[in-house]
């Protein structure tokens, strides 16, 4: 019996192996031609490829953070008898983790953090505009936790607790699902805390004007008053850049405000620059109302966008700042 490779190169003129799994595709299948399918599939693959990746690089935050609850049970397994006699277990781990995100924050994204000598030494509100993803607030938490040795918690959304597997990853830094007494409690303890007022819905939907979409959420500038502590405004700069949203899409809106469920699809996961810019706090003032608070908390975050993010926002132009050595200020 001949094999399919002798059968390919036997004869007067010989097949390269291309053609030869052609000539075996098209006897198996029965398709006449079938050469000019497969050119065309090429072409196809050749076409949607980029379109392929910019809608699976951000799957590698995802991949980042199941790394992370990996590692974490990995810690808590080659420790447990030290758990029972230690007050400070996870801080290994915090450090641990620390250093991977702020690793993959500075050789994707060139992160920097400007301002943080505006953060308070004591407890304080941190408020920031939500971009696509979280990122840019994990960066922060880690650089921060690097640099000052100061742990920030942080509070999400309820759905973000529904997640698969992330049980231990919350847990263990403290990650909050935002009651205000719990808030409250926490930065009467000295902590600091962050929050995106706008939440889901604003890193959905918002756009590359970086519009913040906060609706009526006056909650945050409550447990402020109630716990006597500064509000500190904070910005990514080019955070929409990095990943962006089919949020524009109006029946996609429709679906979220239905289930309040993230279904917008993401896409990019663009190496652009990022820059978180800290603002001046904002400090207790007994006699100031919640939405007094609000509304000078949301003029400062826009004051933030306005000085630090050219609108609107460019991917392109993002890229290039990677490659600049001072920050742009106007």
């Amino acid at each position: 019996m001949i094999g399919g490779n002798e059968s390919c190169t036997a004869g007067p003129v010989p097949m390269s192996y291309l053609t030869c799994l052609t000539y075996i595709l098209g006897e198996w299948t029965g398709v006449e031609h079938i050469e000019d399918y497969l050119s065309y599939a090429v072409y196809l693959l050749w076409v949607l490829f980029p379109l392929a990746v910019v809608f699976l690089l951000p799957g590698v935050l995802i991949i980042l953070f199941y790394t992370s609850i990996l590692l974490l049970h990995i810690y808590k397994r080659k420790n447990e008898l030290k758990e029972a006699y230690s007050n400070d277990f996870w801080d290994g781990a915090k450090q641990m983790l620390a250093t991977l995100w702020d690793g993959h924050g500075r050789i994707w994204h060139g992160y920097e953090l400007h301002g943080a000598e505006n953060i308070p030494e004591g407890p304080g509100l941190i408020v920031f505009y939500h971009g696509a993803t979280p990122a840019d607030c994990v960066y922060f938490m880690a650089k921060l936790l690097i640099q000052k040795k100061r742990i920030c918690l942080v509070v999400a959304d309820h759905f973000v607790f529904r997640l698969p597997g992330f049980k231990l990853l919350l847990d263990v830094h403290g990650v909050m699902h935002g009651p205000k007494e719990e808030c409250v409690n926490a930065l009467k303890k000295g902590y600091l805390i962050a929050i995106a007022p706008g939440g889901v819905r604003e890193a959905l939907f918002s756009d590359e004007m970086y519009t913040i979409i906060w609706g009526n959420r006056k909650g945050f500038a409550q447990v402020a008053i109630d716990a006597k502590v500064p509000i500190i405004p904070m910005f990514t700069q080019n955070v929409r850049e990095g990943v962006r949203t089919l949020g524009g899409i109006k029946i996609l809106r429709s679906l979220y405000e239905r289930i309040r469920l993230p279904v917008v699809p993401l896409y990019g996961g663009f190496p652009v620059k990022l820059r978180t810019f800290i603002g001046e706090p904002i400090p207790y003032e007994p006699n100031i109302t919640a939405e007094e608070l609000t509304a000078k908390t949301k003029a400062a975050l826009q004051a933030l966008i306005e000085k630090h993010q050219k609108l609107p926002g460019n991917i392109f132009r993002a890229l290039m700042e990677r490659f600049q050595t001072q920050k742009k200020e106007d």
